[in-house]
């Protein structure tokens, strides 16, 4: 591949591009099915039954892995040749993988929206192998098999170039992470019959996943992209990193407890869980504070002020959505009332939204200008309106999460406290809750046009940013 865009250290880093604009395709496409589920919840024949609840909230999930995966997939692609200093092992064999995922993706989402789900089941050959019918694992078992086969093409493109380069804290945490999401998706073919047992391994994909090795992976991009726009020595990161990483395995792994409270397992989870539980938030209370530091002791001004923005913004709302949102119902006398209520919901929105949607938009903030040759940084007008999206997108999640929060609490009160002896049935406290679900509705179209002006500001004006980096001086 021989060097068309001066501003890449590594003509090969350019594979990274199709991986990040589909990611945002399938970003946009998810939003959009939010705001269709988000209808239902108060019109609820809206679009039936061309496009019935159940199939909305599907895809709307699997559009979330699917572009976070393909997200991190082209991370891994731009910040590994640099962090080896070498080219990438294979750039053809990650182009072949990015279409066959894509057309697997897309074929798998025309799936859901066509033909009935027990459809979709009998004609892909589930009965043969089956795995299919759990939530967030409901792809077909073609579609399963076809994700194992990527993951081996892509771990084997890494780990070549890693093998052949230089080995670094940071590609040596993503490369962990990226391994370890691999090696737990395998769990999502072990469908027992028991209904405990099937739950006891389904959250091994599903927890050890967003709460154990993507942590990982959002450490190291992280990472990277503070050492590029700050300029402190990597010593210095490293160190935090490690610190980050230990408590997010320790806290992660163990913490995985608290999804055993209700499925028979032993009642020690209930201990075990709830503890190290209450710990997660202390990984994420690290990154704010790793973050805030480096670009306090920045030894640059970088011109890509979006970047650094997404950098910090990232940290502090995955704080206080994977953390404080996540302890507020995590110890088992709690959870006790709010499992599977809108309290859940809101957890999931706002740590979602922060530790991984966030930390994409970062790495493709930074790497961006650089795949599309316009060098460290678009143009101030480019930034002025992807920060507009950063903070409409932002605020809107924040409104979303206080919306389903107050949702949670109201039905919990009306539906599972009983303080008078009498509980309302599940619709009818449903109806209690339509004016929230209504502000939810508002707030998820607040969020489509920041994710709106997020993309139109990709939209090339204006020269190429050309500024001396200043050193700052520091008493």
């Amino acid at each position: 591949m021989s060097i068309a865009n001066p501003h890449l250290k590594f003509a090969s880093q350019a594979v990274a591009k199709p991986y990040f604009v589909f990611a945002l395709i399938l970003f946009l496409g998810q939003v959009l099915f939010g705001l269709i589920m988000g209808l239902q919840y108060v019109v609820g024949d809206f679009l039936f039954p061309l496009i019935p609840f159940n199939v909305a909230r599907m895809v709307h999930t699997n559009l979330l892995i699917v572009w976070l995966l393909f997200g991190f997939m082209g991370a891994a692609y731009y910040l590994i040749p640099e962090e080896a200093d070498r080219e990438l092992h294979s750039p053809k064999l990650a182009l072949v993988l990015f279409w066959v995922f894509a057309v697997a993706g897309v074929l798998t989402i025309l799936g859901y929206l066509s033909v009935p789900y027990a459809t979709l089941a009998r004609i892909t050959g589930n009965d043969l192998l089956p795995t299919m019918g759990r939530e967030f694992l409901e792809q077909p078992t073609i579609t399963k098999m076809g994700i194992v086969v990527v993951a081996l093409g892509f771990l084997y493109n890494i780990g070549m170039t890693l093998l052949k380069g230089r080995k670094t804290t940071v590609s040596m945490v993503m490369l962990t992470g990226l391994i370890g999401l691999a090696v737990f998706f395998l769990f999502s073919f072990y469908n027992p019959e028991n209904l405990a047992r099937d739950k006891f391994y389904w959250w091994w994909v599903v927890h050890l996943w967003v709460e154990g090795v993507w942590e990982l992976i959002m450490g190291a991009m992280l990472a990277f992209v503070l050492i590029k726009i700050t300029g402190v020595d990597r010593e210095v990161v490293e160190k935090w990193l490690y610190v980050i990483i230990a408590m997010a395995l320790i806290t992660g792994i163990i913490g995985t407890g608290h999804h055993f409270f209700w499925i028979g397992a032993p009642e020690v989870w209930l201990w075990v869980g709830s503890i190290f539980s209450a710990m997660e938030p202390l990984p994420f209370l690290a990154m704010v504070i790793f973050a805030f530091s480096m670009v306090r002791n920045r030894r640059r001004e970088h011109p890509n002020r979006a970047a650094t923005l997404w950098a910090k913004g990232t940290t502090v709302t995955a704080f206080f959505g994977a953390g404080v949102w996540g302890f507020l119902h995590t110890l088992a006398p709690v959870n006790y009332y709010t499992h599977g209520t809108q309290l859940t919901a809101a957890h999931g929105h706002l740590a979602f939204y922060g530790a991984y949607a966030m930390i994409v938009m970062t790495l493709i903030s930074y790497a961006m200008p650089r795949l599309r040759g316009l060098g460290e940084a678009p143009d101030a007008r480019s930034q002025t309106w992807e920060i507009r999206g950063f903070w409409l997108m932002t605020l809107s999640m924040v409104m979303i999460t206080l919306f389903l929060t107050a949702a949670g609490v109201v039905q919990v009160w009306l539906q599972r406290w009983q303080a008078d002896g009498v509980a309302l049935p599940f619709m009818a406290t449903m109806d209690h809750l339509a004016l929230l679900f209504w502000a939810r509705l508002v707030s998820g179209i607040g969020f489509l046009l920041g994710l709106l002006c997020y993309l139109y500001s990709f939209k090339r004006r204006g020269a190429e940013v050309r500024q001396p980096h200043a050193a700052v001086s520091r008493a």
